[in-house]
């Protein structure tokens, strides 16, 4: 069973990078329409050549770079560029490869935690137990972990040093979807699946999921996966609690574009370039 809010058709699948073809198809097309005015110019005259920019932040060789950019398919400030003369600032220029962002300080990291059970989701503990600062102590960054997971749950949790990335990431203006595996006892009814997406009333106020699928299931349990971008308190047990299936497991997979994959509880990974552009530039970084 699949659900999704209000009832609508899921949209069709399209192949990767028909979105990226899509975007560069209708800025060629803006840029083309009748009467449109100059675009203003990104070229930095003391700046560092922007194909060697990209190189050194791992895109690719200076001459794949450069096809890059004579396809059109590089953006500074907003604006395509396919001049292979134009000049960047390193340190204030925001370069997009198809609209992903491309992240130019190595200072800056964003790690990624499989959290255990029975680990709390804070970086010291009055009561001696165990927290996720265990996993990140040998770090030599500051880092900070966005958002939580309750000490009885399990999986993706982000560790940043990037107090914006953490900060827009967290808000509710940004819609950042989480994906849940929630496991409960008995048989779960597609009647419990319509109703966490049409909504339920909690003691804090109103909540739904936005996507709700029947993973497996046995006589004795089900597992549903649920996709949210709700943030508060407990509020995937909360939800499973109201319609009369209370939680017995919870593990959070995946995190707007981030998933947790193959990564072993307790384990960490530093994210790549690419995949932290596109978290970045969901969040409009």
């Amino acid at each position: 069973m699949s659900t999704t809010r209000g009832g609508r058709k899921r949209p069709a699948h399209h192949p990767a990078g028909t979105d990226a073809q899509q975007r560069r198809e209708d800025n060629a097309g803006r840029r083309s329409h009748a009467g449109a005015k100059p675009e203003r110019d990104v070229h930095v005259a003391d700046g560092v050549r922007l194909q060697k920019v990209m190189a050194a932040a791992g895109i690719g060789s200076r001459r794949a770079c450069e096809e890059l950019i004579a396809e059109g398919r590089v953006e500074v400030d907003g604006i395509i560029v396919r001049e292979l003369g134009v000049r960047v600032d390193p340190e204030k220029s925001v370069i997009q490869v198809d609209g992903t962002r491309v992240r130019m300080d190595t200072d800056r990291i964003t790690v990624a935690l499989n959290k255990p059970v029975g680990v709390v989701s804070t970086m010291n503990d009055p009561e001696g137990r165990q927290t996720i600062a265990e996993f990140v102590y040998n770090r030599g960054e500051r880092l900070f972990h966005i958002g939580r997971l309750d000490a009885e749950s399990e999986g993706l949790l982000l560790f940043t040093n990037d107090g914006e990335l953490a900060h827009r990431l967290s808000h509710p203006r940004y819609h950042v979807t989480k994906v849940y595996l929630v496991e409960v006892q008995g048989r779960f009814t597609p009647a419990a699946g319509r109703a966490l997406v049409d909504g339920v009333e909690l003691d804090d106020g109103p909540a739904s999921v936005d996507t709700v699928k029947i993973v497996d299931t046995s006589p004795t349990e089900t597992m549903v996966e649920v996709q949210l971008h709700e943030g508060r308190n407990r509020i995937v047990r909360r939800l499973f609690d109201q319609v009369g299936f209370p939680v017995t497991r919870l593990v959070r997979t995946q995190v707007g574009p981030i998933k947790l994959g193959t990564l072993r509880p307790g384990s960490t990974r530093v994210l790549g370039k690419t995949e932290l552009g596109t978290l970045m530039s969901l969040v409009g970084l």
